[in-house]
């Protein structure tokens, strides 16, 4: 190991590793002996495909320019669903309902529905006779799009509306003995906030009798499904997302627990149990922000570990002998695993290729637990490791603060290439769970009510004075990073802090005022529970304090972005370069909100990197390309 100035390490971690290093899978379901999952294609323009496995044989469903993807809600989900021999999905394009058979080789995909991307469908499901689908139509009269509960017969494409009225609607799930139950909420609520979950009877055309069988206003439910004649969910109406029963004796909890048992809604059908039998179903359990899956008595309401050597478990489904589920690990690639319950055996059925990066080169996160204002916080903290190099005795590693989005959402200790980018070049990385982050229950989601922009950005500073206090990092060195409402705490972080040096938004929030005037529905009044008053627009948009922003920013926009529109990253350039502080914009054109393109992900490691490297003033090692950064001093 030679020593070498931090940033300026080699690394076989290249802008290729990263885009080709996950084929993105997502959205697994089972039918049947077959499993079925979306994978994403960042080499073919981003467009993600359907893919099938049976008996160890994977082929794909979709061919381009097929592209199975639902633009409900923006974030999309549950874009298909399996229905005996055939599989129905909604294409991206378009946005109607597709047919292709599961067992045909070489099958062109049949259109069922027959509109236009203003009728969008998402959370499909399939009652035996036609397709259960949650409907968004744009246009019509009114400012906002209409969300509602739909039938589609597959034959004919015909639509029929089986429940409106509330502003939102997810999950229609089947019983099969005639009953249907379905989640609705209405604005101001996010799904996360509060949801109710309703019964009705079905006779094949009308919806009847429709029942509130839990949830409301203070309370989330996420992810109906039917046991037998009972049905499961899971809501944190104790706090934690726990696993409850809907039956002929009302609603009773299964598994008390100061853990969680769900996520939140951000997308559609997302799967976080899975019933085995009558009696049990396999679930993530998370606690503290750690995740292990275990098999729940559903009689005993009883909890027994099944599996803690992965670091995150997602679309958990049922197949002929266990279940299989999306793996995430520390050191190596999210993969599809099939655990068969009587042996405890797993096997990956689909994993990426083979990475040429050594093991050696991988940072292994720590958990951190630190203190803040609003009490502890926590975080994922990733050490520089490259076996080539070592840190000089005369210096500290700078450090990347990362501030995930949502920001009701929450950062695993999943492989990231991105994080190993920068780990394996000399960099220590902290991913901030800060409050209001899941996985840690309602109270602490909670923190962030009426505090978006101080609480999330007390927790990054604490997690940075934390580490410096360590003898960790160079306090001055210090950058933050952060997409969406990431981005906006990155923003918030450097307009109300002195602590960060340098910052990278993509598609991030500089104009409170702007994007609650601009933005779409899902998140329309997410605005309200977030800031907690009108005044709060104007007071914590960085946009209105770049007085106070002193250091270089980098912005990373796609033009096609309905959640984040261009005009909020555009604002804040013009603003920091009227000021005279360093700063780079680059735009993406046809991306929309997050990047898929390969071309386009490789371009924002590569520039986000060299931009740092002018800042902090150290050499790359790598060729990377030129970033245009206006007001940046010569050097000489």
């Amino acid at each position: 190991m030679t020593p070498a100035r931090c940033g300026s390490w080699r690394s076989p971690i290249d802008a290729h590793v990263v885009t080709g290093g996950s084929k993105g899978y997502g959205d697994l379901r089972a039918g049947g002996n077959a499993l079925f999952w979306t994978e994403a294609r960042p080499e073919e323009a981003g467009r993600s495909t359907l893919v099938t496995c049976v008996a160890g044989s994977v082929r794909e469903l979709t061919p381009a320019p097929f592209n199975p993807r639902s633009r409900v809600h923006e974030y999309g989900g549950g874009s298909y669903c399996v229905a005996d021999e055939n599989v129905y999905f909604v294409n991206f394009a378009d946005q109607n309902v597709y047919r292709v058979s599961a067992a045909d080789r070489g099958e062109t995909p049949r259109q069922v529905t027959q509109g236009d991307a203003t009728e969008r469908f998402a959370d499909l499901a399939w009652d035996g006779r036609a397709l259960l689908a949650v409907r968004e139509r744009h246009g019509l009269d009114g400012a906002e799009p209409a969300n509602d509960l739909v039938r589609i017969d597959i034959e004919s494409g015909d639509i029929a509306t089986l429940h409106a009225g509330h502003d939102f609607y997810a999950a229609p799930r089947p019983s099969g003995d005639g009953r249907i139950a379905f989640l609705v909420w209405d604005h101001p609520n996010m799904p996360f906030d509060g949801s109710q979950l309703l019964v009705a009877e079905d006779d094949g055309s009308k919806l009847h009798n429709p029942t509130i069988a839990a949830g409301g206003a203070n309370e989330s439910i996420v992810q109906p499904e039917w046991n037998g004649e009972r049905l499961l969910f899971t809501s944190d109406v104790d706090g934690y997302w726990n696993l409850y029963a809907y039956d002929g004796s009302g609603v009773y909890a299964v598994l008390p627990d100061a853990a969680e048992y769900a996520g939140p809604a951000w997308y559609f059908a997302n799967t976080y149990y899975a019933s085995i039998s009558p009696d049990h179903v396999v679930a993530r359990r998370v606690e503290n922000g750690i995740p292990s899956l275990v098999l729940v008595d559903l009689e005993q309401g009883l909890a027994s570990p099944l599996d803690e050597d992965s670091s995150s478990y997602t679309d958990i489904v049922r197949t002929p002998d266990g279940v299989a589920y999306i793996a995430g690990y520390p050191d190596q690639p999210r993969q599809i695993v099939q655990l068969t319950l009587n042996t405890r055996a797993r096997a990956a059925v689909a994993r990426p290729d083979d990475s040429p990066v050594e093991r050696d080169f991988i940072a292994v996160p720590e958990a951190l637990t630190f203190p803040s204002k609003a009490g502890d916080s926590h975080a994922f903290f990733y050490p520089p490791t490259n076996p080539g190099h070592r840190i000089s005795p005369d210096e500290l590693p700078p450090l990347l603060v990362i501030s995930h989005g949502g920001p009701t959402a929450n950062a695993w200790p999943d492989l990231d290439w991105r994080v190993q980018y920068y780990t394996s070049r000399g960099w220590a990385v902290a991913d901030v769970n800060y409050g209001g982050s899941t996985g840690f229950g309602r109270a602490y989601r909670q923190r962030l009510e009426g505090a978006w922009g101080k609480t999330d950005v007390d927790d990054c500073v604490a997690c940075v004075h934390h580490l410096v206090g360590q003898g960790r990092v160079d306090p001055a060195r210090v950058a933050i990073k952060g997409g969406s409402a990431g981005g906006y705490t990155t923003l918030a972080a450097l307009a109300f802090t002195s602590v960060f040096r340098a910052g990278s938004s993509h598609y991030g929030v500089g104009d409170l005022k702007a994007l609650a005037a601009d933005t779409h529905k899902f998140e329309s009044r997410y605005l309200d529970t977030l800031l907690g008053s009108p005044e709060a627009l104007d007071e914590r948009s960085p946009i209105n304090h770049v007085d106070r922003l002193n250091c270089p920013v980098i912005f990373f926009q796609g033009t096609e972005d309905k959640v984040v529109p261009p005009n909020q990253a555009e604002s804040m350039r013009d603003a920091l370069a009227t000021k005279g502080i360093p700063v780079a914009y680059v735009l993406f054109d046809g991306e929309g909100h997050g990047f898929r393109r390969a071309e386009n992900v490789r371009r924002a490691i590569e520039t986000e990197y060299a931009f740092f490297a002018n800042v902090f003033g150290f050499e790359p090692a790598d060729d990377l390309p030129a970033v245009d950064i206006d007001n940046l001093p010569e050097t000489g």
